[in-house]
């Protein structure tokens, strides 16, 4: 166990120490911000709006019920902030092993007494550690959204556990290609194709010889679906048990990869 917690903290040290991933950091935050002012903003002037055709300032029963913070800020700022992490996570995870495979400093690890296993595990677990405060940290405006609109706890629960999750799930994605090259550029552009590819089949759905049994397929393999499910406040045990699938088969490539390594070296 003292390998395996010194190089999980060796990890925990180069994520944090890497300009690059403070910069993915930093830009979640910012796009997230952003993205929440300026619905909110829509949904101010939207109001305002009613209220200027009423005779007595804002009348609630002329506002319709689509009108809201949760349906025209919360879930556009999710909607938005899920597509964006597909971008930004992979700049995080493009170094974990592709860097030390560059190096040929992999090598050296496989001769300690780590088990591949372990040495993916310490990986994975630093990764998914700086990911969770990423999510943290960017999830400060829409919990006002949700704050704000009284939607309660356990939504609020509820949308950062999906959040983290789907955070986890493309650090997972980005890990396992970063596991299979030496290029920080290849292991990344990979990490984001797999994501946006995932992300939502409706397009490959849309193709006659998919068929209502490949349709269904299809959504079950979908990251949208499943994390558009916790966006509605529902912790779902189906939809978590996807995303631990998804991190252990990453999980399971990445090792694999070490693997084919020992043998073809």
């Amino acid at each position: 166990m003292i390998p395996l917690r010194a190089l999980f903290r060796k990890e925990l040290a180069l994520l944090f120490g890497a300009p690059l991933a403070w910069a993915a950091l930093s830009l979640v935050v910012l796009v997230t911000a952003l993205i929440f002012f300026d619905h909110l903003r829509l949904y101010n002037q939207t109001l305002f709006l009613y209220a200027s055709t009423t005779m007595g300032g804002l009348d609630t029963d002329t506002v319709p019920d689509y009108v809201n913070l949760r349906d025209t800020v919360f879930f556009p700022v999710m909607e938005t902030l899920g597509i964006t992490l597909i971008g930004l996570v992979p700049l995080v995870t493009m170094r974990v092993f592709a860097e030390e495979r560059a190096r040929g400093t992999d090598e050296l690890l496989l001769t300690t007494a780590l088990t591949p296993g372990r040495i993916v595990l310490a990986k994975f677990a630093a990764a998914y550690l700086f990911v969770t405060l990423m999510m943290a940290a960017s999830f400060v405006y829409p919990a006002m959204a949700i704050v704000q609109g009284g939607l309660g706890a356990q939504h609020l629960a509820a949308v950062f556990v999906g959040l983290a999750l789907h955070a986890i799930a493309l650090a997972s994605i980005g890990l396992a290609c970063s596991a299979w090259t030496g290029s920080q550029l290849v292991a990344a552009v990979a990490g984001w194709a797999i994501g946006f590819v995932i992300w939502d089949f409706e397009w490959v759905k849309s193709f006659r010889f998919v068929g209502e049994a490949g349709s269904r397929v299809l959504d079950a393999l979908s990251l949208h679906l499943h994390y558009g499910s916790f966006a509605e406040g529902i912790l779902d045990a189906g939809h978590v048990a996807y995303f631990l699938a998804l991190g252990a088969v990453t999980f399971a490539v990445a090792r694999f990869s070490f693997l084919w390594r020992r043998v073809a070296g």
